[in-house]
């Protein structure tokens, strides 16, 4: 399948701190992935480099089929992008942000916009300074999705939205990835909405990927274990406490040599990455 974009062993650093310390990721075109980190892990730099705001310093990217060290104008178009806290020009209301964000997309459906706008309870009259925080995320996510873009990213995306408008957004996302096969990127705290809207998933841990699959590969591959002593089985890398990770296939060996395996859900399985203390050598 084509990748809309690839990472592969980029860093970037913030002074001497090591925001991505060669993170590797394969997005494919048309699915929808969901980005899995704690605080600091690395999520918004990934989205930040993806759009050009930030330049790596070692590694490469390939965005929709070229490989890019500053994102150009051409790209950006092609990208429709939310930040954890969308800023506007304070003194336009939506109707006039849509226009002059309009401006800068050939592919900008002013109709779409309205539409988001009433869909997502957003008043077009009020200037941004005067929404709350949450009305300004929805504002964000409707000029996004207005360009029709080929490639969503999302970084942290419905935060500041109540249970409808989240279901209502997400509901969106699906039809914008059924009906025009656009590649959506969407980092997330909420478990759950990552397991019911992701085809696969990346987990990120101290700026490296951790898992990169299927929610279903990553159950299969993570579960519980009670030890008699503190050996490890060869083959299995211990994520925390008594949480290991294995190849599915071993499972089944040790299923049938006796061991009592627990099988986890996805939140219990992303704390066990990324609550583990150090990463492996």
């Amino acid at each position: 399948m084509t990748a809309a974009f690839v990472l592969e062993d980029v860093v970037y650093r913030f002074g001497a701190v090591k925001a991505l310390d060669g993170l590797s990721l394969v997005v494919r075109q048309g699915e929808v992935y969901g980005f899995l980190g704690r605080n600091g892990a690395g999520k918004t730099t990934t989205l930040r480099l993806l759009m050009g705001i930030l330049r790596p310093a070692g590694g490469s990217i390939e965005l929709l089929g070229s490989r890019v060290s500053r994102v150009p104008v051409s790209l950006k178009r092609r990208i429709g992008y939310v930040s954890q806290e969308p800023a506007f020009y304070p003194w336009m209301n939506a109707q006039q942000l849509g226009g002059f964000v309009g401006s800068f997309y050939p592919t900008w459906d002013a109709a779409e916009y309205l539409r988001l706008l009433r869909m997502l309870d957003v008043p077009t009259d009020r200037r941004a300074a005067e929404l709350s925080g949450g009305t300004r995320s929805k504002l964000g996510l409707a000029l996004a999705l207005a360009p029709r873009p080929d490639l969503l990213l999302l970084d942290e995306p419905t935060a500041g939205l109540d249970p409808v408008a989240r279901a209502e957004f997400n509901d969106q996302l699906i039809i914008l990835q059924r009906e025009r096969g656009t590649t959506v990127f969407f980092s997330s705290h909420l478990v759950g909405e990552v397991e019911k809207l992701a085809d696969r998933i990346g987990i990120v841990q101290a700026g490296r990927t951790r898992f990169e699959g299927s929610v279903v590969h990553l159950r299969d591959s993570v579960r519980r274990i009670a030890l008699a002593d503190d050996a490890v089985p060869e083959g299995f890398e211990r994520l925390r406490g008594d949480i290991f990770r294995a190849d599915p296939a071993r499972w089944d060996l040790a299923g049938s040599g006796g061991l009592a395996a627990e099988k986890l859900s996805l939140e219990d399985i992303f704390l066990a990455f990324a609550r583990t203390d150090r990463l492996p050598a």
